[in-house]
């Protein structure tokens, strides 16, 4: 199976179940092969001010995920994507994690 970098709107939306039936079956799949996070998407979701339980589900998610660093081949990427492309350096960084680690996302 293919490998998806998952992003923090789409964690919100699986741990909310607000996705369509389709959405949430496929993230189901998706997440039971393993999730994987950039750390810009872990740091974005320990932000979430929400109530114990959520906030519970959230560190579970990520304990359960991998969570992909920063490395000099993800900041060589960055660059020539932020150089490229006019995108703030959050969505960067979560863009050339997935180019560098070969993972799908939106």
């Amino acid at each position: 199976m293919e490998q998806y970098l998952i992003d923090t709107n789409v964690v919100s939306d699986y741990l909310s179940a607000s996705l369509p039936s389709l959405g949430m079956v496929f993230l189901d799949v998706v997440i039971d092969a393993v999730p994987n996070l950039s750390i810009i998407t872990q740091i974005e979701l320990l932000c979430w001010n929400t109530d114990k339980i959520t906030s519970q589900n959230v560190h579970n998610f990520i304990v359960d995920s991998v969570v992909l660093d920063i490395t000099p081949g993800v900041i060589t990427q960055c660059v020539v994507l932020r150089k490229e492309k006019k995108i703030k350096l959050p969505d960067a960084i979560i863009a050339a994690t997935a180019m560098v680690n070969n993972l799908i996302f939106n």
